[in-house]
């Protein structure tokens, strides 16, 4: 059995005195791709084992067991060379990606699409290769302790400036997954799918609840779509869907969603369910915006994306997206987007998280909407998730746990019904759409149970602090014209 967390550590170390290595991003994409390689040859012993006619997608001399597995193999610039002028060039441009292995060689093709050898020392990259080599991703405590690995990845990319990444906890994931319930037919897309989180818990959960044959096996991996943009997101989502038992990923796109013109999405590209945490906060590249009619258009990243999710969505097709505060109380285009909303879709739930449910990644207030298109909404449910007893924030000891969902998920009740179980209770209440509209669509509604709470945050003490210090500037401005007055009549 590995310590994988040591092994990690070790390998940083390692890194860290290679000059080619240039910062965490680079030493974090050198990292992703050798255990790409790594896990991807894993699988294929264990395929070779399972099928009779197994072939490999790569040439031989090119799979990890060829060059890497032996402790004492290829070093220095022998093993530089062969990285840089036989590997690289033949998993970027020689693959055959046609015939009965063309897709599984076309996943690893768009995998080392945007990748690079960083390193130039290839004595230190022999030490880093055994050090991957202790790690066998066919036993299942590998494995799953692999999966931590994520989390620490996504940290490093978060200090490496990759803003407006971070990772969704599990606990968010599983409960979203949970509450929309995907079937086992159902196409499930994650137009932003990061390293696959909603789509490995999709996995689970068709697993658990609807896969019962080989055949349905078959149904499951066909009905799973991710986009991711970034290069280094595309390859860690590919290798969770490998470490998960989806052996061709192919439908894991690196792509802009944003990218495709709105109006050419037509009823083949409308999937059953999407599950997402888009970015937001970010801005797009100069240009995307235009891909939107006029009334949609915007360069708030989070925005498109929801243009695009209701635009994909089947009739009765369901989706739950995590958003921030800023969209509830957004105006402008973002009135016309909630307008849209809804009028095309039956937005009936809102869970409104409390703060720090993302730390350490980040502070921003966020909410889950769960909707489903095909007709408008009537009433919108809001669902106030408290703090577990004892708690006053989550953080990385001690992050939010999926058991705090069950008052939601005991309080939900049936969509089939139109929720008639649902109660209003010191978290839940109910807002007619009619009052959202006199509201211009402003979606910040506070609980009514609860009184005013004083908040705590120092970034708004501070506004406040400096409002009142206006206000008090502003009435000693007004009783010093006051007194000059009274003086200048008094004389």
């Amino acid at each position: 059995m590995s310590n994988i967390s040591g092994i990690i550590k070790s390998i940083q170390d390692i890194m860290r005195k290679d000059v080619g290595v240039d910062g965490d991003a680079q030493r974090i994409s050198q990292l992703v791709w050798m255990f790409f390689l790594k896990i991807f040859d894993d699988r294929e012993a264990e395929l070779e084992i399972i099928e009779d006619d197994y072939t490999s997608p790569l040439p031989d001399h090119i799979r990890w067991r060829a060059w890497a597995t032996n402790p004492e193999g290829m070093t220095g610039d022998e093993l530089s060379d062969f990285v840089n002028n036989q590997l690289f060039p033949t998993l970027k441009n020689k693959l055959n990606i046609q015939g009965p292995n063309g897709k599984r060689a076309l996943v690893v093709k768009d995998v080392f699409e945007d990748a690079y050898n960083y390193m130039k020392s290839g004595t230190l990259m022999r030490q880093v290769i055994n050090k991957i080599c202790e790690i066998d991703f066919n036993t299942k405590k590998d494995r799953h302790t692999f999966g931590n690995i994520y989390e620490q990845i996504l940290k490093d990319l978060q200090s490496a400036g990759n803003a407006g990444e971070f990772y969704t906890p599990r606990a968010v994931t599983k409960f979203i997954v949970n509450q929309v319930d995907t079937k086992l037919n159902e196409t499930v897309l994650d137009p932003a799918c990061g390293t696959g989180g909603f789509l490995t818990c999709t996995i689970d959960h068709k697993r658990t609840n609807y896969v019962k044959t080989t055949e349905d096996e078959e149904i499951l991996q066909a009905s799973l779509q991710g986009v991711d943009k970034k290069s280094m997101p595309h390859m860690l989502c590919v290798t969770n869907m490998i470490l998960n038992g989806i052996d061709t990923p192919y439908n894991i796109k690196h792509d802009n969603t944003l990218s495709r013109p709105y109006k050419d999405y037509s009823n083949k590209d409308r999937v059953d369910v999407i599950v997402t945490n888009p970015p937001f906060g970010g801005m797009e590249e100069d240009g995307i915006e235009n891909n939107f009619p006029a009334n949609l258009k915007t360069r708030e990243t989070a925005d498109l994306f929801m243009a695009v999710i209701i635009k994909r969505l089947k009739n009765k097709g369901r989706a739950a997206v995590v958003l921030p505060d800023g969209f509830f109380f957004g105006e402008g285009m973002k009135t016309r987007l909630k307008e849209k909303l809804l009028e095309e879709c039956n937005l009936h739930t809102i869970v409104r998280l409390p703060n720090g449910v993302f730390n350490p990644y980040t502070g921003i207030k966020t909410n889950l909407l769960f909707f489903t298109k095909g007709q408008p909404t009537e009433n919108i449910w809001y669902y106030e998730h408290p703090y577990p007893k004892g708690v006053k924030s989550y953080n990385k000891t001690k992050p939010m746990r999926f058991e705090e969902f069950q008052t939601e998920i005991d309080w939900w009740g049936d969509e089939a019904d139109g929720f008639t179980a649902r109660v209003e209770t010191e978290q839940a209440w109910k807002v007619s759409v009619e009052e959202i509209k006199a509201r211009n669509y402003n979606l910040d509604i506070k609980n009514p149970h609860v009184g005013e709470q004083v908040n705590h945050d120092p970034e708004k003490l501070l506004k406040k602090y400096d409002k009142q210090q206006e206000e008090i500037t502003s009435l000693r401005d007004q009783l010093r014209t006051l007194l000059d007055d009274a003086l200048t009549r008094s004389s």
